[in-house]
């Protein structure tokens, strides 16, 4: 005689409660950037401590589309950048390059690397050009006076490099003038130096074009709900040509700023986000890197989720198939930037 499973009331709703919850869960996964999965990533992207990379904030590669493609990612925890290889559906990692040394009382200072980008055989990474974070508020202003401006220091400067035909990196150089330039804005100068949460500035996205060096910043937010850019030519940060500085507005909305900016055909597209560190809307916009306006191409609301729990910070355009452009989203706080894969619209 066949056995039958008898369960008490309590058993069975315990089982209910489970099944819906795992049910969530997978469905949770396929609502985040359609039914695309993370991507992903063999080797180690390498974070502080050796670690893998729970801070990656940029990537960019030596070709617009295509797969495979070697590109070059940045944790703004450390002193170095990261070869990778882009491949259709993975992410293999490569060798690292040390791109500074700069030290504080004997301990390694980090770039805080925000943004990559390259063009004419270099790539670029920016630092954040801003005060430490210090959510806990463990810095005080006098007694770490001189440690705040090591950091400081650290962060506000470009590296670039040449890679060679055989993929070796050579040459690198550093430049500190884009403080200096962004002390002439007006709008800009009096966020030198302050806390992000106070809308101090800091960088968080590099597009190099037609020889301008493109500056995004996440903050301050400028009047009107609109996100600063600033463009200054490449030759005055690593030569001694005029800077020819000027600086955009993009109307991203109040409290949003730039994450990341990633160049593509002949213009950008930018990842817009919150500007402070409270989760809130993210979005892809396309903006043609001349005039004061942007064109939505997707809100990300299904990817970082309804309230932005989710912090997307990188861009990389992918491929172009008939349902749009399918780019590259990577996360910060998540192991080796969690990319996920999405389409958007075309520009």
């Amino acid at each position: 005689m066949p056995q039958v499973l008898m369960i008490g009331a309590a058993a069975a709703r315990n089982i209910a409660a489970a099944t819906i919850v795992v049910l969530g869960v997978v469905l949770a996964g396929e609502a985040i950037g359609g039914n695309d999965q993370t991507w992903p990533v063999h080797g180690k992207i390498v974070g502080k401590k050796d670690k893998k990379s729970e801070d990656v904030s940029g990537i960019a590669c030596d070709a617009q589309l295509g797969f495979p493609r070697s590109c070059l990612v940045i944790d703004d925890n450390v002193q170095e950048a990261q070869f990778v290889t882009v491949k259709d559906g993975e992410i293999v990692a490569g060798k690292t390059i040390a791109l500074i040394d700069n030290a504080f009382e004997g301990k390694a200072l980090e770039l805080d690397g925000e943004g990559v980008s390259y063009a004419d055989g270099f790539y670029y990474v920016i630092g954040s050009h801003g005060h430490p974070r210090d959510s806990d508020h463990k810095l005080d202003p006098t007694r770490d006076a001189a440690k705040i401006a090591a950091r400081i220091a650290a962060a506000s400067q470009i590296v670039r490099f040449r890679v060679g035909g055989d993929g070796a990196a050579s040459g690198v150089e550093r430049t500190e003038k884009l403080r200096t330039m962004i002390m002439q804005q007006p709008n800009l100068a009096g966020a030198v130096d302050r806390r992000l949460e106070n809308n101090g500035l800091t960088i968080e996205g590099i597009a190099v074009r037609r020889r301008r060096i493109l500056a995004g910043f996440r903050g301050p937010s400028l009047d009107g709900g609109r996100a600063a850019v600033l463009s200054v030519a490449v030759n005055s940060a690593f030569g001694n040509a005029p800077p020819d500085a000027r600086l955009h507005r993009l109307p991203l909305g109040n409290g949003t700023g730039i994450r990341d900016l990633a160049v593509y055909r002949d213009g950008i597209l930018v990842l817009a986000g919150p500007t402070a560190s409270d989760p809130g809307p993210y979005a892809v916009y396309w903006w043609d890197g001349e005039r004061d306006s942007v064109k939505l191409l997707k809100d990300l609301a299904d990817v970082v989720g309804p309230v932005g729990e989710r912090k997307a910070e990188g861009l990389l355009a992918l491929d172009e198939n008939a349902s749009g452009l399918r780019v590259l989203i990577l996360f910060d706080g998540e192991k080796e930037g969690a990319p996920v894969a999405i389409t958007i619209s075309r520009p």
